[in-house]
């Protein structure tokens, strides 16, 4: 860096309204940290904001000083994208306030707030969004990608359910977005991640959920798993439209006290089934599964909703060394679960497993125009590969076996594309082909009017037309 630079540095840190952390700050390594432990990367600085004034001006000075942006959420990706090396990391994590409004059944959410967040405030009046399934995931780019969770069936994606957003750009200006303003760039958002600008604000729909609802594990060994999936892939699609089906396929049962002890790390699938009626309405659903492919062993019971966000949280815990791939699949064919009878067995870590969601429902209904979400609203499975280790040798390992996977899947999925949060590579092929040519096209020309520059391209990057 520029004796020059450093001085324009200095300059930033003593007029900016926020904090600035610098290398050697004592904060500056806990603020650059992200969820991957596989991502270490030094930003010159980092402007952590608690105002859209203050991300406006942290851009501006970026953009005058020739800095590459970061944009941190809740710093959950996969990839990264949340830091930057010799750049500039606008830091969002103490926006994290959540206002409820439960009469209109709305919830306005600052930036850098995670689900778990949103999820305490909106729990207190009875009221969710659909939101995830690690609850320690920023509300941001789960968001700006799409947003799967429990509640997809019955309520959609999460960028399904915003409802307006509060939008800093390129050129530091303060926008709202929504269908009646600025309506390019809020269709733009709605999956388009976040190549137009800094999202600070967002405003979502709730639905009536909880406290509790009902969760049905049933864990099946590899033994038996080619049969287990077979009941999973049509019991899933007959649920009634208020049980939400999930695959956990090559999971390692947990070390829980509801695990039988001779199974707990054992290698299988498990088949988990929530529902959002009342605790007899999900006895008779689940009733069939105990007969089919014999678990086991099952875990049926009460839970609150905020638990079954959390769920999943210790499969991905904060320093984890993270790699994944996704794919839509239109089925789950007999040539698929070959392959993942092939490829399970090889894990390299009692982390990586496949979590595999079904898509239907209100997911299904939404016009594919509606939004631009870079997915199939007709795929009905999102089948997704990770691989989550302690160790960078576990890491590198791990990420061999998820390629190898992925590669031996592809001749069964619905195209080349993926589900853009799912995205650890950065790839741009995929990219492309994952919003397809008329929407790519779209994207490009809206965004060639909000960044005509590029400055957000720490993304799954849609470049101006």
């Amino acid at each position: 860096m520029s004796a020059r630079s450093a001085f324009g540095i200095d300059q930033f840190c003593s007029g900016f309204a926020g904090q600035a952390y610098r290398p050697g700050h004592a904060e500056y390594d806990r603020a650059r940290a992200v969820w991957n432990g596989a991502i270490d990367r030094r930003p010159a600085l980092i402007a952590a904001c608690t105002t859209a004034q203050q991300v406006a001006d942290a851009i501006h000075f970026a953009r005058s000083s020739g800095l590459e942006i970061a944009v941190r959420g809740g710093g959950h990706n996969y990839a990264g994208h949340a830091v930057c090396n010799n750049g500039m990391m606008i830091h969002l994590g103490a926006m994290n306030g959540v206002s409820v409004d439960p009469v209109a059944r709305r919830a306005v959410c600052g930036g850098g707030a995670t689900w778990a967040d949103v999820d305490a405030a909106t729990q207190q009046h009875g009221l969710a969004t659909p939101g995830g399934f690690i609850s320690h995931t920023g509300i941001a780019g789960l968001t700006l990608g799409g947003g799967i969770g429990w509640l997809t069936k019955q309520a959609g994606l999460s960028c399904d359910n915003l409802l307006a957003a509060e939008v800093v750009t390129a050129d530091s200006q303060v926008v709202r977005a929504s269908p009646d303003e600025n309506a390019d760039l809020f269709w733009a958002i709605r999956g388009g991640g976040g190549n137009f600008g800094v999202v600070t604000s967002f405003e979502f729909a709730l639905h009536p959920c909880g406290p509790m609802v009902n969760l049905g594990l049933f864990f099946y060994g590899l033994e038996n798993g080619a049969e287990a999936l077979r009941f999973g892939r049509d019991y899933v699609h007959a649920l009634p439209a208020n049980t939400t089906g999930f695959l956990a396929i090559g999971l390692s049962a947990p070390p829980a006290p509801f695990v039988p002890e001779e199974y707990r790390l054992r290698v299988g699938h498990a088949l988990l089934v929530v529902g959002f009626g009342s605790p007899g309405e999900h006895a008779q659903v689940i009733a069939p599964v105990r007969d089919a492919a014999k678990p086991l062993f099952e875990l049926v019971t009460p839970i609150p909703y905020v638990a079954l966000q959390q769920m999943f949280n210790e499969s991905a815990l904060w320093g984890t060394f993270g790699y994944e791939k996704a794919l839509y699949l239109d089925a789950l064919s007999e040539g698929a679960i070959a392959v993942i009878a092939e490829h399970v067995p090889r894990k390299v870590t009692p982390l990586a497993f496949v979590p595999t969601f079904t898509m239907n429902g209100r997911y299904r209904e939404v016009r594919d125009s509606d939004t631009a979400f870079g997915g199939s609203r007709s795929a009905r499975y999102v089948l997704n590969i990770e691989s989550a280790a302690p160790t960078r040798e576990l890491y590198d390992a791990g990420r061999e076996w998820v390629r190898n996977f992925y590669t031996a899947m592809l001749p069964y999925a619905s195209g080349s594309g993926t589900y853009v949060n799912f995205i650890s590579d950065g790839e741009d092929v995929n990219v492309k082909a994952s919003y397809g040519a008329e929407k790519i096209a779209r994207l490009a020309r809206i965004k060639s009017e909000w960044d005509p520059q590029n400055v957000f391209h720490l993304n799954a990057n849609i470049r101006p037309a």
